[in-house]
């Protein structure tokens, strides 16, 4: 029997070719990927560069929505707090003008008020992560004791704000300075508690009402303070909604452009290896009939 020498190339480009579908078909199962190099898929490849880059972007502004939305709850609870403390001073200062009041009595309610004072500093003062979230863009303590100042306190942060980028060209402004909210000219919520207490001291009803009145004003202020907070909040829990949307259709776009389904990887592996075994038992055996042909004399 005599084989045709022809064959032998041809049979070892058939191998060839089977151990290339084999060896893409187990890397595509272990993977999970259909295009594990661009020369796979070139025009994919380009679109999964683009798609990439958008995740990491998406990721950014994730974290970045997560961190504000942590900075901007926390300024909203504190001032929630304020306002609580402010309410109950409003109620000391009420009582106190009310003129039934020893001075025992007047010297307790001014006790309360300095405590409350001394709450609403510590709240204004409130650090998080090593950032004081009034303290503007400051790094140093916001407020701090300064007996040459009629409140009692100076404000030792800056008038600056802070914006974060949550998406494209989309950023939110994440606090308000202190100055703004505890010592503004118009509403100074500090010196309105430091002028109760002095009032409550001095034990005139009349400054006492005056300051008292001082105190509600600034317990109204702070509640107008709250609303920043509160818009912040929305817009950064909406934008983390739509992100969270955003990362859904970028995963199954990446899916679509290099994903592989399972069932029909496992399939084509299992197709790949069964042409490669036929394949390598077809040269096993042809080969050695092959070369017993070149060695044979002429016939």
């Amino acid at each position: 029997m005599r084989i045709d020498p022809n064959m032998v190339p041809e049979m070892l480009a058939n191998l060839q070719q089977s151990q290339v579908q084999l060896n893409t078909a187990l890397q595509e199962v272990a993977t999970g990927l259909s295009v594990n190099q661009p020369s796979d898929n070139p025009t994919s490849a380009a679109a999964m560069v683009e798609n990439t880059i958008a995740t990491r972007d998406l990721d950014i502004y994730t974290q970045n929505v997560s961190t504000s939305l942590a900075t901007v709850q926390t300024a909203s609870s504190v001032l929630s707090s304020v306002v609580t403390s402010l309410t109950s001073a409003v109620s000391a200062g009420t009582e106190g003008a009310n003129g039934t009041n020893n001075s025992n009595d007047l010297a307790a309610l001014a006790s309360e008020v300095q405590g409350i004072l001394t709450s609403v500093v510590t709240a204004a003062n409130t650090s998080m992560s090593g950032t004081y979230v009034f303290g503007g863009t400051g790094t140093t303590t916001p407020y701090t004791a300064d007996a040459s100042s009629s409140t009692g306190y100076t404000y030792n942060g800056n008038s600056d704000t802070n914006s974060v980028v949550i998406g494209d060209n989309t950023s939110v402004q994440i606090n308000l300075p202190g100055s703004q909210i505890f010592s503004s000219s118009s509403n100074n919520v500090l010196g309105a508690l430091s002028s109760l207490v002095t009032a409550l001291k001095g034990g005139n009803s009349a400054d006492i009402q005056t300051a008292t009145a001082s105190v509600s004003s600034a317990l109204n202020y702070v509640g107008q303070q709250q609303v920043f907070y509160g818009n912040a909040e929305t817009q950064l829990n909406s934008q983390e909604t739509f992100l969270g949307q955003d990362k859904v259709t970028l995963s199954m776009q990446a899916n679509s452009l290099v994903g592989v389904n399972e069932s029909t990887a496992a399939t084509d592996l299992s197709q790949a290896e069964t042409d490669n075994s036929a394949a390598l038992a077809a040269v096993a055996k042809v080969m050695p009939n092959t070369l017993l042909n070149y060695l044979a004399p002429p016939a």
